[in-house]
């Protein structure tokens, strides 16, 4: 009769030349974890009477290196974006130029001067590193990166504005992606939120009212990821400045996306950009590295060199700090747009930039290669909550298939994974934000699939 005892041991298991070869792969306390997880597993089945036979010493094993593999497996991959969606934001936002890439790389090999002045020979600070390329570019006085553009507004209130007033619009009290919303990341910094004007306008004067008690800020929040249309009425920056300035307020501005470039060149609506804030007298601006600006994910604070000091010595600020990849990436980025090379460098605009005929082009290429598909024209978006409702003009590869849902399951499980859109049962293609180098990829892949589905 066959019970639990006759299951080998977990030492009998580790004592065969197939274990010993698996602990090179995966080490003695992963494989034991897997081993004993295995054994477990076959215990449970036994006796729920789901198996009535118990599996060899081999089959174990075998079963062993399934959970083994599973579990070293990443999650992270590099997929191919040909969904048409610049900053895809479940994708992973901006694909960074080589440069930023390559100074990311090198400063992660060994050591570097994060926090190192070279010349004195002496403790530095990483704050230096990409201020001074920010105030060139932009003309603050100071500037500061921190992880992210939530944790950076979080930190900015909570230097300057704790248990004090801040006032804000109603209208751009926002929910960003993942469910998290402004007003809740702001009353984390225990300022005040001080809400004027309604849902649709606010007037100059609901900011002047409420500025005549004690106030610690005024801000605003670009609205980056929906339009206010209709019955609306706002006032420009700059005269909310006037009015705050006059009030002996400082003004954040945030502007989300952070373009430095004017988005209507490439035929979308225009996007704030940095300067603008900047001539408008904002004296605080906080904006994102790895959506319009192309970077590594980042918040950038720039502005008034009294008020950046004061939100650089705060104790959050080192617990939002940027690290070396983040600083080093960024730089170089940044570098693109003060040598005026970002439309040839940095690849989110590479592709804004793509005329139609670049783009058709392609599409025209990728039919001509898999002798499958047509090309008809789309459009792309910029996503990443930046221009809401914009689109581009685009052309796209149309392949008809017999089942959408099996063909984007199998783009799926392509190594790197194609990411596709369909539309009327058809897999669309966009050739826009998929990048030159990974053409050849891509092709192969679909040869692959359009073969065997």
């Amino acid at each position: 009769m066959t019970t639990l005892r006759n299951l080998p041991s977990v030492e009998q298991i580790l004592q065969t030349d197939a274990a010993a070869k698996l602990i090179a792969r995966f080490g003695r306390p992963l494989m034991l974890t897997a081993i004993r997880f295995t054994l477990d597993e076959v215990r449970a089945r036994f006796k729920s009477g789901e198996i009535t036979a118990l599996p060899l010493q081999d089959l174990i094993l075998v079963q062993a290196e399934a959970t083994l593999t599973a579990w070293t497996k990443p999650t992270l991959l590099p997929v191919i974006n040909a969904a048409g969606v610049i900053l895809h934001t479940n994708l992973g936002r901006a694909p960074l130029s080589a440069a930023a890439i390559r100074a990311m790389d090198e400063v992660s090999r060994g050591y570097s001067t994060l926090e190192y002045d070279i010349v004195k020979g002496m403790r530095g600070s990483r704050l230096i590193h990409a201020e001074s390329l920010l105030q060139k570019l932009t003309g603050a006085e100071a500037a500061l990166v921190v992880n992210n553009c939530a944790s950076a507004v979080l930190l900015i209130l909570s230097a300057l504005a704790n248990k004090k007033r801040v006032i804000i619009s109603r209208s751009q009290l926002v929910e960003i992606g993942g469910g998290f919303r402004v007003p809740d990341v702001m009353k984390q910094s225990g300022a005040k939120l001080v809400e004027v004007g309604t849902t649709n306008k606010v007037r100059l004067a609901d900011y002047q009212s409420a500025a005549e008690e004690p106030t610690a800020l005024m801000m605003r929040v670009h609205r980056s990821n929906f339009k206010l249309v209709g019955f609306t009425e706002e006032p420009e920056l700059k005269d909310i400045v006037n009015a705050a300035h006059q009030a002996g307020v400082p003004v954040v501005d945030d502007l989300g996306s952070g373009a430095l470039y004017d988005t209507a060149k490439y035929g979308l609506a225009h996007e704030p950009t940095v300067q603008e804030s900047m001539q408008a007298g904002a004296d605080v601006i906080v904006f994102s590295g790895d959506k319009l600006l192309g970077g590594p994910q980042a918040g950038i604070i720039i502005g008034k060199a009294d008020l950046i000091a004061k939100i650089k010595k705060h104790p959050l600020a080192r617990a939002v700090r940027a690290d070396k990849t983040c600083l080093a990436g960024l730089s170089a980025t940044l570098l693109h747009y003060l040598k005026d090379e970002a439309e040839r460098e940095v690849p989110i605009v590479k592709m804004m930039s793509l005329t139609l005929e670049q783009v058709r082009g392609r599409a025209e290429a990728w039919a001509a290669e898999l002798g499958h598909g047509t090309v008809v024209a789309g459009e792309s978006t910029v996503g990443g909550g930046s221009l809401p409702g914009e689109s581009m003009p685009t052309f796209l590869l149309s392949l008809e298939v017999d089942s959408s849902e099996r063909f984007l399951r199998a783009l799926r499980k392509n190594n790197p994974p194609i990411i596709a859109r369909t539309e009327n049962d058809k897999i669309l293609l966009d050739p826009r934000t998929v990048l030159p180098e990974q053409e050849d990829v891509l092709l192969a892949g679909l040869k692959n699939i359009l073969k065997n589905i």
